[in-house]
């Protein structure tokens, strides 16, 4: 009888052990951390993402479970600003944690760089790249670049040691005559003859962008295993949603919005691939990932646009759905998980960043981030309380606390209403107005009054950079 017993023992332990090694198969642990020191930085940046195009943030059938997950587990931020409401000026504010104005990276005549643009970033300016690798990092730049494409512009002569990526938006170099909604869902890639580049070299043209998505979050997550032993920044600036649309074929039809939805669900893949390979590598512990957007939405184009929620308005203009995008830090056992109401800006990846790294923040010049790590790490209230919101050269509206003057409105590609100054600025309360709709400056005129004194105080050292962007070839 007690051999039975034992034999009988030792087979439930051969059965529950080959069970075990089956599911170790299929999912298999996380490995620990392989390496102390200072944190990865992976700042993930979409291009014409609108404020409420998540699951998360409240799309009801786009769906989103990689990102959902990464903000339950992360902290979400609901008051998350761009430096500009468009490409060009946007990136280079987050970039080099400044105002577009101080670098000569937006203008009243171009609003972003083309083709055939002559200039693009300037030298002097300190990207986030070149202080981390002053630190040790490596660094690449995946995707969209739009800091000017010419040699001496490019990723790798801006602190970048690799780059894989469109160095525009994707709808530029259009070839052919043909209106965009007569094969909108299936166009030819040879319509927009974009290049593709490694490092500096062009190597396939047109770009096939109905892999682009597919193939950047590739390059992302090899470069995570190769550069494991070493603190890595990865700046990943995806290509869509901005138009002309393209998806992988698993992902053509996997979304009840159509097209606009599949693309947003490739990307959420891609994340969760991202993610699922720090996890896997044993670095998510030390690595802090950002997922963000340039602008809001591009309205205009209907449904292959996205949705700015209850903002209002989209990309091109300040007001909220312009200028407010998601926005999702992760950070396992660091960042305190939860809703963050306060305000931030993609200006503050690059202080906050940098602090991560024990780097020190340029002196010679005004930054304008913050540093968030104390709110990541604490729940503790944002530094940042204001904003201003320009469009080209000028000042069309700032935000001091819960209230947001709007000096000049103006409504981009034919929607939202004509460029009209206001003598007297509208007001809003955005803490119980987010959509800007009830208008209030003749109770509140002493709020006016302290955003004046704001924007005053800002001018007063402001040093406009030469505008980069109007001289074209």
């Amino acid at each position: 009888m007690k051999n039975l017993i034992f034999y009988f023992t030792i087979s439930l332990c051969f059965i529950f052990n080959s069970c075990q090694e089956k599911v170790n198969e299929t999912n298999p642990p996380e490995t620990t951390t392989t390496r102390s020191g200072p944190p990865n930085i992976v700042v993930i940046f979409c291009d014409d993402l609108g404020y409420g195009d998540l699951g998360t943030y409240g799309h009801p059938s786009i769906v989103t479970p990689n990102l959902d997950k990464m903000a339950s587990e992360g902290q979400k931020w609901t008051n998350f600003y761009v430096g500009a409401s468009v490409c060009t000026p946007s990136r280079a504010a987050l970039l080099t944690g400044r105002y577009p104005i101080r670098s000569g990276m937006c203008s009243d005549k171009s609003r972003v760089l083309f083709p055939n643009s002559i200039n693009g970033l300037p030298e002097s300016e300190i990207t986030l790249a070149e202080a981390l690798k002053e630190k040790g990092y490596k660094t690449t730049c995946i995707g969209k670049w739009h800091l000017g494409h010419k040699k001496q512009f490019l990723p790798t002569n801006n602190g970048f040691d690799s780059y894989f990526g469109i160095p525009y938006s994707n709808d530029m170099d259009r070839k052919g005559k043909f209106e965009y909604w007569d094969e909108a869902d299936n166009i030819p890639i040879a319509h927009y003859n974009v290049p593709l580049l490694q490092d500096t070299r062009e190597i396939e043209r047109p770009a096939e962008q109905h892999t682009i998505t597919k193939r950047y979050t590739e390059k992302a997550v090899e470069y995570i295993k190769e550069n494991k032993e070493e603190p890595f920044f990865i700046y990943l600036a995806h290509n869509l949603p901005h138009i002309p649309l393209f998806t992988s074929p698993e992902f053509k039809g996997s979304s009840l919005r159509g097209l606009y939805g599949d693309v947003i669900q490739e990307i959420d893949n891609g994340v969760g691939k991202i993610l699922s390979t720090l996890k896997e590598e044993g670095l998510a512990e030390n690595t802090l990932v950002v997922f963000t957007s340039d602008n809001g939405p591009w309205r205009s184009f209907k449904d292959h646009g996205g949705s700015s929620g209850l903002l209002r308005a989209g990309k091109g203009t300040t007001w909220e759905g312009g200028m407010r995008v998601p926005g999702i830090f992760w950070w396992p056992g660091k960042i305190n998980p939860g809703v963050q109401t306060g305000m931030g800006s993609t200006m503050d990846i690059y202080t906050t960043a940098i602090k991560l790294a024990g780097g020190e923040v340029p002196s010679d010049r005004i930054v304008d981030g913050l540093d968030l790590s104390e709110t990541l790490f604490s729940n503790a209230t944002s530094p940042r309380d204001h904003l201003i919101y320009y469009r080209g050269q000028s000042i069309f509206a700032a935000r001091l606390g819960n209230f947001k003057a709007h000096y000049i409105t103006q409504g981009a590609y034919g929607m939202f209403g004509k460029k009209e100054v206001h003598n007297t600025p509208l007001l809003y309360n955005l803490s119980v107005d987010p959509s800007e709709e009830y208008e209030i400056s003749e109770a509140h005129q002493e709020e006016i009054t302290k955003i004046n004194t704001l924007i005053a105080n800002h001018k007063k050292d402001l040093v406009v950079g030469k505008d980069m962007l109007a001289d074209r070839e």
